[in-house]
């Protein structure tokens, strides 16, 4: 009897030790990468379309290609019931079901909620229920949570403090803190391990105040849509945000739109790369059963995906602009360097074409280099002309820059 209940408090002691193992093991340390609900189906998401994204990432490749979270948006939740729980609706019948399926396909799963009494789509969230709800996702076995402010600004913010943006702002952060904190005792108590996506579309600079308090990423601008404006304007607000993300802590520029609205084939490379560039995370939001074989080709482009997946962790700058021309930097893991050349705006044709100055990269005499998207080798010389169509990049990748 004493071996029996010797045995059995050693086994009690390293189930906690695997737990505390795990409750410590950081996620995001690259950015996040994988599909979430809302740029196709919106508020119209069900378990039988999660399931079959996940299905759908690994008969596509996706998953091979790094594509790991399949991330259910808003529409998911019903009401509480008298002691605070907040049940699924009948889109969602059994959500630990549906996080073991994903789990079954070597996929994670995310989750969406927001710190006010609704969410966008005016369904509960989680305020005064943060807790409870965090214990809840771990429980049913959720990897990632993305927290959108929404309501949180009529119901909290100008409510309690009309007319003050500062204390608004306060109100803010300690709403993100204390979401935060309730996913960590979470963890601690479960072991796993929850990604925290701040969604407040970059209100009081978020960079510098929420790694602190658990953030993994944060947004930095309002809300990207399927549009190559859209896409532009938040690339170019993340130039002097590089300083600030790193393993574990991302600049979220917002979810892909890759394969989605009218975008063209070159804005689709461009916005993908682009995004990779900047260490983003990797949201990919399209139809992916109907998925055409160019989309596949963009989403899936290894060598595109390891400059964003670079173990170093640095995003990418924005050198120089020339017209409607800008080039963009990424030091690399090993001291590599990634260069893209961005045509912003109309075809430079041979007439006219950019011509790349070397030295304001820093960079001196010839360099070899490769084309990410032909995968051929290229040499980069100083003033070479270059010809870009509308809307279209130029990323090369250089090994050993001189």
């Amino acid at each position: 009897m004493r071996f029996r209940t010797a045995m059995l408090a050693l086994a009690m002691v390293s189930l906690a030790s695997v737990a505390a193992i795990h409750a410590q093991a950081p996620v995001a340390q690259t950015p996040p990468m994988g599909w979430n609900s809302w740029n196709f189906f919106a508020t119209k998401v069900t378990d039988k379309d999660i399931r079959g994204a996940a299905d759908q990432m690994v008969a596509t490749g996706m998953k091979d290609a790094g594509y790991i979270y399949v991330n259910i948006d808003d529409s998911w939740e019903a009401e509480r019931d008298a002691s605070g729980v907040l049940h699924t609706n009948s889109k969602f019948p059994d959500m630990k079901a549906l996080a073991d399926y994903v789990h079954s396909k070597g996929l994670k799963i995310g989750i969406y909620s927001g710190p006010g009494t609704k969410t966008c789509g005016k369904y509960a969230a989680s305020l005064g229920h943060e807790e409870q709800d965090a214990q809840m996702y771990a429980d049913w076995g959720f990897d990632y949570l993305k927290y959108d402010l929404c309501s949180f600004i009529p119901d909290v913010m100008e409510k309690q403090a009309p007319n003050d943006k500062a204390a608004q702002m306060k109100l803010m952060v300690a709403a993100y803190e204390k979401m935060g904190a309730a996913l960590k005792a979470a963890t601690a108590k479960t072991g796993r391990p929850i990604v925290f996506s701040l969604c407040q579309y970059g209100w009081d600079s978020p960079w510098e105040w929420a790694p602190a308090l658990g953030g993994n990423l944060w947004r930095t601008t309002g809300d990207v849509q399927a549009r190559w404006q859209s896409i532009y304007d938040i690339a170019s607000q993340q130039a002097g945000l590089e300083s600030y993300a790193g393993p574990g802590h991302w600049n979220d520029p917002d979810m892909l739109e890759v394969g989605n609205g009218k975008l063209t084939l070159a804005e689709n490379r461009t916005h993908f790369s682009w995004w990779a560039m900047l260490a983003a995370p990797l949201l990919a939001g399209n139809d992916l059963p109907n998925m055409k074989p160019e989309i596949k080709s963009i989403l899936t482009n290894k060598d595109v995906i390891a400059i964003d997946q670079d173990a170093l962790g640095k995003q990418a700058r924005r050198v120089y602009s020339d017209g409607e021309v800008e080039v963009w930097t990424r030091e690399l893991q090993g001291g590599a360097l990634a260069i893209a050349v961005i045509n912003v705006g109309s075809d430079k044709y041979s007439t006219h074409p950019f011509h790349l100055d070397l030295a304001k990269l820093g960079l001196h005499g010839s360099e070899t280099g490769t084309n990410l998207w032909t995968g051929k080798e290229v040499t980069l010389t100083d003033k070479m002309p270059i010809e870009l169509g509308t809307h279209d990049i130029l990323l090369v990748k250089v090994d050993h820059p001189q």
